[in-house]
């Protein structure tokens, strides 16, 4: 009889482990299950890309080529991306606190696409460690954030051949945003260009300390033209400065993007910024989990820069020379500032035979030879 009761209880102790250990197989699996569902919603729902922009894509410039990268990456991607853009976003603490809101949003790369976005970009990345940023132009960089500009530079200079051979009188007019290296960098480039066709001219500067401001662009554009300029190039994100240049009958040069298809024949030619491949392949690196940091700087041989095609005004042995040094930039064979180069007071700043490092290109604080203006406001 004890046996038997001994035998009840054992069986009894069995039953109840039994089902303890079913209970929590039911329950590990159901933790499972959802965990699995909710994974699976996770990867049926586009990834999301953000773009913050300094103006608006209509400006035809700056921001319209960003945003035309951005459209570019939406159709090579389909509907496994999600993309959303803020434009007209002033630079300073308005950044931080858009950039701040679109990574609460959700968004897993985010775009910060003018130079004053670049602390910023770096302050939200350091409280986002699982969202990747890029920021446009600048140099700083952390694990989760990346930087990326292009060698503008190179079809700048181009453009400075067709501007040189254009000009009657000597003088052409430049209307520039800030004076940081960026923009230096580019009236430098372009002045050795126009030195190329006319080492006689020169190149003047106004600084208007505006990225977009159709207004105070447009009245820079025309003091430079009752200067004596006869060609107006410029640093600014509208087609203001072109069209000045139009309705005096002389010629211009576009910045940004084909400039010609908005103001006609008198943009002679443009050099131009072309992101699609890197929004492109940046967003599917993200998506892949193979992003990376970096401070990228492409060039025309990479397709990051471009010029437009030329107007019909352009002489064929222009287009031709132009052709010529665009092959030798693409080549490595030479750069737009191996020297020698020399600034406005004659002294050669960079030595015959020398190549600048990129550290010394991204850092350009002074004027070549011909440049007629102040980096120092």
């Amino acid at each position: 009889m004890k046996t038997n009761r001994v035998a009840a209880v054992l069986i009894i102790l069995l039953a109840v482990v039994l089902l303890a250990f079913t209970g929590c197989s039911k329950e590990e699996e159901a933790k499972v299950e959802e965990k699995a569902a909710v994974e699976s919603e996770a990867a049926d729902e586009p990834f999301k890309a953000a773009f913050v922009y300094i103006g608006i894509p209509g400006d035809l410039g700056w921001t319209y080529e960003h945003d035309r990268g951005r459209l570019a990456a939406v159709e090579a991607l389909g509907d496994k991306i999600e993309t959303a853009f803020v434009e007209n976003v002033p630079e300073g603490p308005d950044a931080t606190r858009v950039i701040r809101q679109l990574a609460q949003q959700g968004y897993k790369i985010i775009f910060t696409a003018s130079f004053g976005y670049m602390d910023p970009t770096l302050e939200v990345a350091a409280e986002y460690p699982d969202v990747y940023f890029e920021h446009c132009s600048g140099y700083k960089t952390a694990d989760n954030m990346a930087n990326y500009f292009g060698r503008i530079y190179q079809s700048r200079y181009l453009s400075g051949i067709v501007a040189g051979a254009a000009t009657k009188t000597g003088v052409i007019g430049y209307v520039g945003a800030f004076p940081i290296p960026e923009v230096v960098r580019g009236i430098n480039a372009f002045t050795l260009g126009v030195q190329k066709t006319n080492p006689d001219a020169v190149v003047k500067v106004v600084w208007t300390n505006t990225w977009y401001d159709p207004v105070v662009e447009r009245e820079a554009a025309v003091a430079l033209l009752d200067a004596g300029a006869d060609v107006i190039a410029q640093h600014q994100d509208t087609t203001e400065p072109q069209k000045a240049a139009a309705e005096r009958d002389v010629w211009s040069i576009g910045y940004h993007s084909d400039m010609a298809k908005f103001v006609g024949d008198s943009v002679l030619v443009s050099a131009m910024w072309e992101f699609s491949h890197y929004y492109t392949t940046r967003i599917q690196a993200a998506m892949d989990g193979t992003w990376k940091t970096q401070s990228y700087w492409g060039g025309l041989a990479d397709g990051d820069v471009k010029l437009s095609d030329f107007s019909p005004l352009v002489p064929a042995e222009i287009k031709d020379l132009v052709m010529a040094e665009q092959s030798k930039i693409e080549s490595g064979e030479w750069d737009v500032f191996n020297g020698p180069v020399y600034d406005q007071s004659g002294a050669a700043v960079i030595a015959d035979g020398a190549v600048p490092s990129d550290g010394d290109l991204a850092n350009m604080s002074w004027f070549v030879k011909g440049v007629e203006g102040s980096v120092n406001q």
